[in-house]
């Protein structure tokens, strides 16, 4: 008798999700941190945009990029928390093939999207560093919803072609993914072909994001330390060099955990599942959790403007 370890299909209708092999006693205290961060993502990045939309000296091409990045994290956050935790609280593992096809898709799109809008703001600091003069000309209205267009059509057209590959796949083995959402990886791996043109396609798009993006980063940096340490006084490097700093911690934050998660999937083959899987998890919930903190407290003019807005309410 067949069960739906090793029923023969070609496209399942259903996939089951595992949560985290290995831990699922503990599904309900996992949760209870991963709700917090998820609660606090929608709160501060919802904050963001009040905030911006609020107040009208915020109209500018780096807020811009912020209301950007805040939308894209509202997004990938709440692509994959929910359905982990009616895995973890309810034991809720079923997903449809398609929506889990769906799920991918946003998965990757989004995660291409906030990387292409770290380089755009990396180019607003270059400018605004190197270009301080020229600022207003060089980034105007046009230029940014033309750069904000091109970021999310990168990611859109690359992430297009995950659904497309792992549809054509016959899922002949098992239809169980170990882990809480559908990854690219844990999906195609399920087939019982040779799925080396998805990996390879995986690859292609590591480079083309993660790699170019982080060329495109440290070319822009190299250009902002040369250009701060030719400033006369060091109180004036490090007031400009602070001006970086948000921008900086959220890109080591985004992408060493995203190499690092990229490699071990591929050839991790020794690092346990349940720890694999957990890693994940908590890289796809820490950017858009510390992306609203670490710019609302390290950008003073969001902060005048939210205390403006309790006291003012609070008055």
């Amino acid at each position: 008798m067949s069960d739906s370890n090793t029923t023969d299909f070609t496209n399942p209708s259903t996939f089951i999700l595992l949560g985290i092999p290995g831990l699922e006693a503990a599904h309900v205290w996992i949760s209870i941190p991963f709700c917090a961060m998820y609660v606090i993502a929608i709160l501060g990045n919802f904050t963001i945009l009040f905030i911006v939309k609020r107040e009208p000296s915020l109209h500018g091409p780096m807020y811009y990029f912020l209301c950007m990045l805040a939308i894209t994290d509202l997004v990938l956050s709440t692509s994959t928390l929910p359905k982990t935790l009616s895995i973890f609280w309810f034991n809720s593992r079923e997903i449809d093939f398609s929506a889990c096809l769906t799920q991918m898709y946003f998965i990757h799109c989004f995660s291409a999207i906030e990387s292409g809008i770290f380089v755009a703001l990396a180019l607003d600091r270059y400018v605004a560093i190197c270009h301080p003069l020229r600022y207003s000309t060089i980034l105007t209205n046009p230029i940014v919803a033309k750069i904000g267009l091109a970021v999310v059509l990168r990611g859109g057209i690359l992430a297009l072609p995950y659904p497309f590959l792992a549809r054509q796949w016959p899922y002949c083995r098992t239809n169980i993914i170990p882990q809480p959402y559908c990854a690219h990886i844990a999906v195609v791996n399920l087939a019982c072909a040779d799925t080396r043109v998805s990996s390879y396609y995986g690859l292609f798009v590591l480079f083309c994001v993660m790699g170019l993006d982080v060329i495109f980063i440290v070319v822009s940096y190299l250009e902002i330390l040369r250009a701060i340490f030719s400033l006369p006084t060091m109180d004036a490097r490090l007031k400009t060099l602070g001006t970086c700093s948000s921008h900086l911690f959220l890109i080591l934050a985004f992408y060493i955990p995203g190499l690092f998660i990229s490699l071990i999937s591929r050839f991790g083959q020794n690092v346990p599942l349940h720890s694999h899987v957990l890693i994940a998890n908590v890289y796809l919930l820490m950017p858009p959790m510390l992306n609203p903190i670490i710019y609302g407290l390290r950008t003073k003019q969001i902060q005048s403007r939210l205390l403006r807005v309790f006291t003012h309410e609070g008055a």
